[in-house]
Parts: C-alpha cells; structure tokens; sequence
C-alpha cells in the first residue's frame, strides 16, 4: 500500500548559501503509514525532507514515494555501494515504518532502534553543539559566548572562508573567552598545504576535531592528516565515497551523519555500528530538517555508540516549522522523547484529516 503524503513548505530564518545555490526554504513531505495489528490499526509518521547536493531533489523523492522500491520493505542499506539513489524519500518511508512499529510495540523508537542494531539500552538524553559561523574576531567571540550562556558546552565553529591565520585567529580567541569544548567545520575548503597548516594549529590548541579539512574525495589527504595532534572528521565524504571508502583509506576518526542523507534512522544506525567497530566515532547531525526528522535523528543518537556532541540543534535556523518543538534544546542538551515511536501522535493530525 502506497503511503499518505502531505507536502509541506518551511521558511528559514535566514537565508543559507550553499554549492548549490541559496536555500530560502524547506520543501518536503510528511509520510503516513497505517499498519493492521492484532490490536487494531497503528500509524507511524515519517518526514522526506530532501536536499539537493546530499539527497535527490523534490520531484525524484516524490516520485520514490509513489513508486516504493520493493527493497524498501528491509532494513538497513548497502553501504558499499554509497547511499541509496533516493536517500530522503527512503528516510520518509523508513522513519513513518518504524514509528508505527515502535508506537506498536509501546516503545519509543530509540529503544527499537538500539535493539534492531545489537546494542545497549539507548540514552535519555543527547549532548548537541552549537554552531557558530563565519564572522570577524568580535562576531565570532560574541556568538560563542551567547552559546556558552545558553548552555553549550561544545561549540563548531565555521571555518575555511577567510585565510588560515584569520581562522587561527578566530579559533584562538574562542578558546580564551569560553571553556567549552571546541570543533571546526572547513568544508572542505582547503588544498593539502593549508589544510596541514591549519590543522597543526588547532591541534596546538587543543582543537577536538577538524571536520572535512579536505575536499570530499581526497581520502589519501585526509588520512595523511590523522595523527597530528587533533581529530580529522569527515562528512561530505561520506556522500561523495561511501563509508567503507573512507574505512578503507583510513581517512577519518570521527564521521559525520545525516539520517536523511543515509535513507533512514535504520540506515543511520547501522552506519554508526559499523564505523565504530571500525575504531570511527560517529557523530549524528540534520540536513535542516523539519520536526519529525529531527526528533528522528535524535532517536538516533541516542541509540548509537559514543557520547560525543551532536549536531541536532537546527530548529532555530527554521522560521516556520510543522508544528512545535518536540525536541528542544535545554542546557545543551536534546532529551530524547520517552513516549511511544518518535514523537507518538503529536503530528498525525496533518498526516490525515
């Protein structure tokens, strides 16, 4: 049976400029899923939020939504072969699939998720990370100190748009006026030289990673980075190559991911377990998402190993949004939903009227 979707528009709250162009808005789906149980009928809600140059574009996802592929009825993805074609399109169905079944089952989908995947019992709340942008020295100290206030222990900063010393500079003066925690983000901005450069100066300062210091396939380059001093985290690449690509070329101590960019909260998890079997520490973030998936990738984090901060404090880069908040961030940290499957039935009404 096809699933129910409900097509919805989000603003943000300022504009965000990107590879592929300026994003002034959100376009996605709901997914709505209904299940006949012993009991009587379960629903379960799920949210395809694509991004194009890390999912396929909204017409594709739509189309994959009316044409599910048969696959889509297992767990887990093929991670040799990278993510799936329709990566938010199978996150929709995935999500809105194992929130009935969690709702079915009274449990809350971060219980589901860490059972499926072999592990331990999940946890009852995640760390996040605040993230600062690009600024001059007084912009960026005066951001990191409003996080610092607001709870924050960890903060990522943005990095790679000016020179090597402006960024330095930067990172330096962050490190002297908050004591939290601190990673950058260069976007994979930098050629070889720089980027060893910069990361031998925020090692020397105690940096705890450098994410995506490299372009996405310079996997032999970013593997020549690891062991200076400070962490080299990788995310593009884990669009661009493919995670065992990255295993394989020992490119990364810490991974970058988006349930939505991986097709689903199963996907995500078994990414996650594989990369730290691998001795690669997962880090789990969004794609600006919507509420759902947000909760979602909260879910998650919870249920996956580690206990570094996360990149799930995004509902604020959102100016409108499909209803409130059921994960917000408190003293730098998301509690993670403890009622039945993602969020229970608190968005089921936009899903069916």
């Amino acid at each position: 049976m096809s699933p129910t979707l409900r097509p919805f528009t989000l603003d943000l709250a300022r504009p965000l400029s990107t590879a592929d162009g300026t994003i002034k808005e959100r376009r996605g789906f709901l997914v709505g899923v209904e299940r006949s149980t012993d009991t009587g009928t379960v629903r379960g809600v799920g949210e395809a939020t694509p991004l194009p140059g890390w999912t396929e574009g909204y017409e594709d996802c739509e189309s994959a939504l009316r044409d599910l592929p048969e696959s889509w009825q297992r767990e887990g993805v093929d991670f040799d072969g990278g993510q799936p074609p329709t990566p938010a399109a199978r996150h929709g169905y995935r999500l809105a699939v194992l929130d009935a079944e969690a709702r079915s089952n009274g449990t809350p989908l971060a219980a589901l998720l860490a059972e499926r995947g072999g592990g331990p019992a999940p946890s009852e709340s995640v760390p996040v990370n605040a993230t600062v942008g690009d600024g001059t020295i007084e912009e960026t100290v005066a951001a990191a100190r409003a996080a610092a206030d607001a709870g924050f222990d960890c903060l990522k900063l943005k990095v790679g748009a000016r020179s090597v010393d402006d960024d330095v500079d930067r990172v330096a003066a962050v490190r002297e006026a908050v004591d939290a925690t601190v990673r950058v983000d260069a976007n994979g901005a930098w050629e070889r030289e720089s980027a060893t450069e910069a990361v031998d100066a925020f090692a020397a300062m105690g940096v705890e990673y450098v994410e995506q210091p490299l372009p996405a396939t310079e996997l032999s380059g970013l593997a020549a980075l690891r062991g200076r001093g400070v962490g080299i985290a990788v995310d593009e690449s884990i669009r661009a190559a493919g995670i065992e690509a990255v295993l394989d070329a020992g490119a990364a101590d810490v991974a970058v991911l988006k349930p939505m960019a991986l097709g689903g909260p199963d996907a995500a998890v078994a990414a996650a377990r594989r990369l730290s079997t691998a001795g690669v520490d997962p880090v789990v973030t969004t794609t600006i998402d919507g509420a759902v998936a947000r909760a979602g990738a909260v879910h998650v984090a919870a249920a996956v190993p580690g206990d570094r901060a996360c990149g799930l404090a995004t509902g604020e880069m959102l100016a409108s949004d499909l209803g409130r908040d059921p994960v917000p961030v408190v003293g730098g940290r998301i509690a993670v939903p403890d009622g039945p499957g993602n969020v229970g039935t608190a968005f089921d009404d936009l899903v069916w009227d």
